[in-house]
């Protein structure tokens, strides 16, 4: 099939050099041509292990192209895949301002076709918005409807940042809501992964992937929770919680329920504060849900507490902390959102000597809201952005640790800091047995 994907971060990116790999023709648009240009050059826009060389194949293919104009990319497309950010707004509330630009750019572009055209949603979106706002933006502009061969369909993805080429190849499901029509033509375009489909309403199409990201917030709250109790009770949680997740049946996955640091990132924290400004605009209380984006921000504060607990005990002569780790997560370079950020934002604001690494995160490759989320929270972070972790960690009172590649373990063994905090949980025995080790939850 002939498809124009629209958004090349994470989820567009990861989403249309899959599609190519697997024989489509496929076109991504983009208003940031840095990324156009990184993706027509045979390179990632964005860090994903296994991403560069897919790109790099289906461009040999001429299966993979990009542009900046709508336009060029739906003249010969089949589909449309919308795959733009829906950042936070005021409140909580979901910023909807790309989902309207694309949606109106589409129906301009395919007025004057007379072939039919499906526009497939894989943006996450607050139920209702493809019926009232999708679909009567891409009819008012295009003059066309379902009579003239215009179909709309929600199709979420299920992508994980440091694992989306396998979760995209491996899905737990494809969910589709939309006109009998649309969803053919979604079964069509994703036919090559074999997975269950759920025909749903749109709506429900919408509101499953905000259930799972709530569940998985709350997964991960639940658990440090419980690790913040155990460490208090010289309990090892990742003793309990390994047993924890053998119940396949009633505790579903161990996906999420590993002792750790708070969940970030561009999903997790939105989604649950979107469903939470829902609730309140219709009157319906979610406790829980509060509970798990309080416990989030609650586990931030109790590591930065713990730092300058430590600072302070030894006379706070020497206050270099070394951050080894600013990303959401592991192999990504994603920082919208990372609570690694928000440590940093505390810790430098009460005065210490914060000294990074990220074996991922490369100033030059920051782009679109990447690169905005981090210059509006650490606008100096390239001044205390160093290239390797031994050099963040010279002189370093206290090591905080949330990357685990080998250069990071080896580092830390031979600087031997005084106190090494670890946030990720599997760095092995060698670090484990330093003198100065602790768990963040154990």
């Amino acid at each position: 099939m002939r498809v124009a994907l629209f958004g090349l971060g994470y989820v567009g990116a990861v989403t249309a050099t899959c599609l190519a790999s697997s024989g489509h023709r496929v076109v991504g648009v983009d208003t940031d041509a840095d990324k156009v240009a990184e993706l027509n050059a045979g390179r990632s826009p964005v860090v994903e292990p296994g991403l560069d060389e897919l790109v790099s194949a289906a461009r040999s293919r001429a299966l993979l192209a990009a542009t900046t104009s709508a336009e060029e990319a739906l003249r010969e497309a089949d589909v449309s895949l919308v795959c733009v950010g829906t950042p936070s707004g005021p409140g909580g509330s979901t910023d909807l301002s790309q989902v309207r630009r694309v949606s109106e750019e589409i129906g301009r572009a395919i007025a004057g076709q007379s072939r039919p055209h499906t526009v497939v949603v894989r943006s996450t979106v607050p139920p209702g918005t493809v019926g009232s706002v999708v679909t009567p933006l891409l009819q008012s502009t295009s003059g066309r409807g379902p009579e003239t061969g215009l179909h709309v369909a929600m199709c979420p993805e299920f992508l994980r940042e440091g694992t989306s080429v396998r979760d995209f190849f491996d899905p737990p499901f494809l969910v589709v809501g939309g006109t009998a029509a649309a969803i053919s033509v979604v079964r069509e375009l994703f036919a090559f992964l074999g997975c269950g489909v759920h025909e749903t309403r749109l709506s429900a199409a919408e509101s499953v992937k905000y259930a799972c990201n709530a569940f998985h917030a709350l997964k991960v709250s639940f658990t440090n929770e419980i690790a913040r109790l155990y460490r208090m009770l010289e309990v090892d949680s990742r003793d309990v919680m390994e047993v924890f997740v053998q119940d396949r049946q009633l505790n579903i996955s161990p996906a999420y329920l590993r002792p750790g640091f708070a969940f970030g990132g561009s999903c997790l924290p939105k989604d649950v504060r979107s469903l939470l400004h829902l609730a309140r605009m219709n009157n319906v209380g979610l406790p829980v849900l509060e509970g798990a984006l309080a416990s989030n921000d609650m586990l931030v504060r109790d590591v930065a507490q713990r730092v300058l607990e430590r600072i302070d005990e030894d006379g706070g002569t020497n206050r270099r902390v070394a951050l080894l780790g600013l990303s959401f997560k592991h192999l990504t370079d994603d920082l919208r959102e990372s609570p690694n950020v928000a440590l940093a934002e505390i810790l430098i604001g009460k005065g210490l000597d914060v000294a990074i690494h990220d074996p991922v995160v490369n100033m030059a490759r920051l782009s679109g809201a990447n690169l905005r989320y981090v210059r509006a929270r650490l606008p100096h972070l390239q001044r205390v952005l160093h290239d390797d972790a031994a050099s963040a960690l010279a002189g370093a009172r206290v090591a905080i640790v949330s990357a685990a590649d080998d250069g990071v373990i080896d580092a830390l063994r031979d600087a031997d800091p005084p106190m090494v905090l670890d946030l990720h949980g599997r760095l092995g025995a060698a670090v484990e047995d330093l003198t100065g080790y602790q768990g963040v939850g154990w």
